[in-house]
């Protein structure tokens, strides 16, 4: 008999999946359709920092006085924060798996004290979302000492797990992981999709690229999930980034992969894929003789095959001298 079960960032899951940030998350009837397709659990749409920034800055144009200026911008930030808490606390009620709250910010400042108000409200877990993209004015570990100071004045005022969904765009993955399971992170997601962009060369003005990731960007997710499974023994992770069908699940947890995001998968074809998943994901357990998600996660990491250069071979030469 085949057990889904698993654990991630010390939520108990009755399957791998989760459904990632995402569009499909705002409200307690497209979540309640998640949940009944199967999914293990949900991660909330991220309150943006800057949406409700750039909000209170148009609105404040129009104040006539500074006084205004400042009571719409509390007000703004308020009833943003409140609509926010309010989905958390239904979603808690209505729902049997468990519910990760998703901040999206630049400044630790601002959403310290405000973690405290999302374990209130009743989230099982927050899913901190941090990246500044440093294009030259920031020194070159400025991200990552973020995460870690913003790790560690979060575990100061709350008890829920805190995971951190992870940036490409770090010098050194592994020491970084390896630092916020030390502060007690409760894990990592790996990774982000952040915005795309294009140019039009018609207008000649920048525009959105690609909304959702394509097929070849797991092939980085894999590898790094692998190595820093390897590296970071011990230390949840979740892969979120390219996952297109249930095999690339099953690599994933391969990897050493604790749990499964989803988001382009389910916007492309509904929550009905996640039934499609789960059921591969069992008969392939049944005929590789699997009784439990453990019993092969992390098989394939970094740490577990023999040749662990395969995971670090960056060049194209082996590739082309295979290629006809």
């Amino acid at each position: 008999m085949v057990n889904l079960e698993t654990t991630f960032a010390g939520l108990r899951l009755k399957n791998p999946l989760i459904a990632g940030s995402s569009g499909l998350t705002n409200s307690i009837k497209s979540i309640k359709e998640l949940e009944n397709a199967g999914i293990g659990a949900i991660v909330l749409k991220s309150l943006f920092e800057e949406q409700i920034e750039n909000h209170s800055e148009r609105l404040s144009r129009i104040a006539d006085y500074p006084e205004a200026a400042d009571y719409i911008n509390t007000y703004i930030e308020m009833n943003h924060m409140d609509k926010y808490l309010d989905l958390i606390r239904s979603a808690g009620e209505e729902c049997d798996v468990p519910i990760i709250a998703s901040i999206n910010c630049y400044k630790l400042n601002r959403w310290v004290e405000f973690a405290k108000t999302i374990q209130d409200a009743g989230a099982d877990a927050i899913e901190l979302n941090v990246f500044v993209l440093n294009a030259g004015e920031f020194e070159d570990t400025y991200l990552e000492n973020f995460y870690v100071n913003t790790v560690k004045e979060l575990k100061k005022i709350i008890r829920i797990p805190v995971v951190i969904k992870m940036s490409k765009n770090i010098s050194n993955l592994p020491g970084l992981a390896g630092r916020l399971k030390a502060l007690g992170a409760g894990g990592v997601v790996l990774f982000n999709r952040f915005y795309q962009l294009d140019i039009d060369i018609k207008n000649q003005e920048i525009t959105s690229g690609p909304v959702f990731s394509n097929l070849s960007d797991f092939s980085e997710t894999l590898r790094w999930t692998a190595i820093v499974s390897g590296r970071v023994p011990g230390f949840d992770i979740a892969c979120s980034y390219g996952i297109h069908s249930w095999e690339d699940a099953i690599k994933g947890i391969l990897a050493g992969a604790g749990a499964i995001q989803l988001c382009s998968l389910l916007y492309e074809q509904g929550p009905g894929a996640i039934e499609n998943i789960l059921t591969c994901m069992e008969e392939w357990m049944l005929q590789s003789n699997y009784e439990r998600i453990n019993d092969f996660k992390g098989k394939l990491n970094f740490a577990n095959i023999k040749s662990p250069a395969l995971y670090e071979r960056v060049q194209f030469m082996k590739y082309f001298s295979n290629y006809k």
